[in-house]
């Protein structure tokens, strides 16, 4: 199974000239961009811990590609985003979000369904990654 989490969530993977390109047309717009990672892919997981502080007052995409290497080698078995975010409207808005790196191997999600009074059916949805320790979630490569 695949993570779709962000914009481009159905397309291939992207190359680090695609991701460029997009890193690019972030700032061209004067959004900052920011780089995260997580080892919980949970859809709820909205908060990941961020690599770094974010990246202002850059014009070139060089400077985020160097930092997006830098955390795949440190983090090779977590997800990755890219963030851009958009201030023009006096707060934070993520304008854009993209995963540049996923593990190896995806587990995927168990649903679970719950039957209650008069029938009615409740789901759940859990990680099959946090079955196992923070850090031990997508095992040795």
């Amino acid at each position: 199974m695949r993570l779709r989490h962000g914009t481009f969530a159905y397309l291939p993977d992207l190359t680090d000239d695609e991701i460029a390109a997009q890193v690019k047309y972030a700032l061209e717009r004067d959004w900052p961009v920011s780089i995260e990672y997580t080892d919980d892919p949970h859809p709820r997981n909205v908060y990941w811990e961020m690599w770094a502080l974010p990246m202002f007052d850059l014009d070139e995409p060089d400077g985020v590609l160097t930092e997006i290497n830098d955390c795949r080698s440190t983090f090779p078995r977590h997800y990755i985003r890219v963030l851009a975010y958009d201030a023009s409207r006096g707060r934070q808005t993520t304008a854009l979000q993209f995963l540049v790196h996923r593990p190896p191997n995806e587990p995927g999600f168990l649903l679970t369904r719950t039957e209650g009074s008069d029938r009615r059916q409740s789901y759940g949805l859990s990680s099959y990654a946090t079955t196992v320790a923070t850090g031990d979630r997508y095992g040795q490569e």
